[in-house]
């Protein structure tokens, strides 16, 4: 007898929504962290879409350590001097708990989803690092972790992006450096005053803000901004490729990011109290990998699921979903006799074609191709800086049409190139 039925590597979201959803129906399950806490080696820039743990867990962040609801958006196209930016503020009131969205430190809110899953009835057990999967006659049996072997009928991976066990079992390749990007994040501190006030919201409600341009300077990327409660996330993403071109380390474009006119009265006065950096897929539904193999199912990072479409960026919400669809195909394999070969485990992918993420993915499949093009980190940003000051310029000399002002600008910038933009733009996102 395997000393349980499923092992589940890595506790992070999508890791313990895996673990806590097969307690629930009665697996003898073991959750492995190789950090000192779920969540201690997890790092977003920390927002939450509701809607897949609310399936799970209706009424989730009336419990959950959540920071603030995300009731206002904006997009920002920066330069080095300006900020042109699309502002969104919306009634938190009019969107059901499954419409919301929140900012999450990741510490706290993975100990909490790993916690929920331990009082489940999930043993849970970390740091514990896995060193390579278990084999028994040359099928998967358990995993390997420092000097102890623990068997298992299934192992699910959800070791993040690098996932060195599904690369060892061939299930994954090593991800190109066009389709990786690095994040790094810093927590600022302030007051909750301050934030209520220079954000302008109540102190249960906050901002999520994306900027293009400038801040990547002009690479294939941005910064970002989350209110917490008493904090700021702010931080930058940017392509591996794009940094071994551009020729800038990340944390000097992140301090002159911190310094931006737009950016340095937000934080003025904060203490850094973290400072983190993290992997991010890229690639979208084209670097998907295989999902199982015998005895075997991959989760969250550890499967690139992962979309960035610009104007946001999916990810929390696909590794929870991810791993509730890996725990209703087990529970379904047991049923049939516990068939945990890969045509057992096959379910598995058809979950996520038939939910909101392979099919979300299979959408935007044109995205990161479509975000790749230089304008918008170089071009657009310039531009609308030139048309609104050409617009809001008053110099006493006669005045002209908007129209007159902007096509010299539109122009300059490249008019086909726009329109290719636009076509493009429409089969992208």
């Amino acid at each position: 007898m395997p000393d349980y039925e499923v092992i589940v590597v890595g506790a992070g979201l999508a890791g313990s929504t895996a673990a806590y959803c097969l307690a629930k129906e009665g697996f003898k399950v073991l959750l492995l962290e190789r950090g000192d806490s779920a969540g201690s080696k997890n790092v977003t820039g920390g927002r939450l879409y509701a809607h897949s743990l609310e399936k799970i867990m209706p009424g989730f962040a009336g419990r959950a350590p959540v920071e603030r609801r995300v009731t206002r958006e904006t997009i920002s196209l920066m330069t080095s001097a300006s900020s042109v930016n699309i502002d969104f503020q919306h009634p938190d009131g009019e969107a059901g708990p499954g419409s919301r969205s929140y900012t999450v430190l990741r510490a706290t809110f993975d100990a909490w989803l790993a916690g929920e899953a331990e009082a489940a009835g999930c043993d849970f057990v970390c740091p514990a690092h896995v060193d390579r999967l278990h084999k028994e006659q040359g099928r998967i049996a358990g995993v390997v972790a420092g000097d102890d072997t623990l068997t298992a009928d299934v192992v699910i991976l959800a070791d993040g992006i690098n996932s060195l066990l599904a690369q060892q079992e061939g299930l994954k390749k090593e991800l190109s450096p066009r389709h990786v990007a690095v994040g790094c994040k810093e927590m600022i501190e302030l007051t909750e005053e301050a934030i209520n006030d220079r954000f302008n919201v109540p102190s249960a409600e906050g901002v999520a803000r994306l900027f293009a341009g400038a801040p990547s300077e002009g690479l294939m990327g941005g910064g970002f901004l989350y209110t917490n409660k008493t904090t700021l996330s702010l931080g930058l993403v940017v392509t591996l490729d794009g940094l071994a071109r551009g020729g800038t380390r990340l944390p000097d474009m992140l301090e002159t990011f911190k310094q931006h006119p737009a950016v340095a009265p937000l934080i003025r006065g904060g203490r850094v109290v973290e400072y983190s950096a993290h992997l991010v897929p890229e690639g979208g539904i084209k670097t998907v990998p295989e999902l199982t193999a015998d005895h075997l199912l991959v989760v969250g990072d550890a499967a690139n699921l992962c979309l960035n479409l610009g104007y946001t960026i999916r990810g929390m919400d696909y590794a929870i979903a991810s791993g509730e669809r890996a725990a209703q195909t087990l529970v379904e394999a047991r049923q049939n006799g516990a068939d945990y070969s890969r045509a057992g485990l096959a379910g598995y992918r058809r979950r996520l074609e038939q939910g909101s993420v392979l099919q979300d993915m299979n959408t935007y499949r044109n995205a990161p191709a479509f975000l790749e093009r230089p304008g918008f980190y170089s071009t657009y940003p310039g531009l609308m800086e030139n048309l609104l000051a050409d617009l809001y310029r008053v110099t006493g000399e006669p005045a002209v049409l908007a129209r007159r002002k902007a096509w010299p600008r539109i122009r300059k910038a490249g008019v086909a190139g726009i329109l290719a933009d636009v076509l493009k733009g429409t089969n992208a996102v």
